[in-house]
């Protein structure tokens, strides 16, 4: 009876509570939505007022072994002997080299279908001209990709140290 009671009675208290925040007005300033609008930015009153707020994840850190603190975790593993960091440039540097040859070989595939802007045209494109010219766009955008891959593929391998064919620096 007694646990009916404190049902009942706390019942009557949340209640009124949510009923009173839904009347709250929701203002949109900008980006984000409050119901403490702010003077000096724009703000504007949301006439329904059914936002829905979806808090971002946290940061979870990694618990520490004991005995030893996370700093000195990270300082003894960022340390890498000179010829591990070298092989690793190396592996580095040829797998750069495969993707570069790759996106070479899909540039000159798609050039060669470009046909200097003017590619061959298909058996549906004939009656349909908005079809080939969607292709021909595709295919522009495409080799404007492959070009940027190719900078950044020829970049990465500059920021690499020189290496010679042995593994060794010059």
């Amino acid at each position: 009876m007694l646990r009916i009671c404190f049902s009942i009675f706390l019942l009557g208290c949340v209640a009124p509570v949510a009923v009173g925040a839904e009347s709250l007005p929701v203002y949109r300033c900008g980006n984000a939505y409050t119901n403490q609008p702010d003077p000096t930015r724009n703000c504007q009153p949301l006439r329904a007022a059914h936002v829905t707020v979806i808090e971002g994840t946290r940061v979870q850190s990694a618990p520490a072994s004991p005995g030893v603190s996370s700093a000195g975790a990270v300082v003894g593993n960022s340390k890498v002997d000179n010829a591990e960091q070298r092989q690793r440039d190396a592996q580095a540097h040829v797998v750069l080299q495969a993707e570069l040859q790759k996106a070479q070989q899909q540039k000159v595939e798609l050039q060669r279908e470009w046909n200097n802007g003017e590619p061959e045209r298909r058996a549906d494109e004939f009656r349909q001209p908005q079809k080939y010219q969607a292709r021909v766009t595709q295919l522009r955008a495409s080799l404007q990709r492959m070009d940027a891959d190719i900078a950044g593929l020829q970049r990465e391998l500059s920021r690499l140290p020189a290496t010679t064919t042995d593994g060794n620096k010059p």
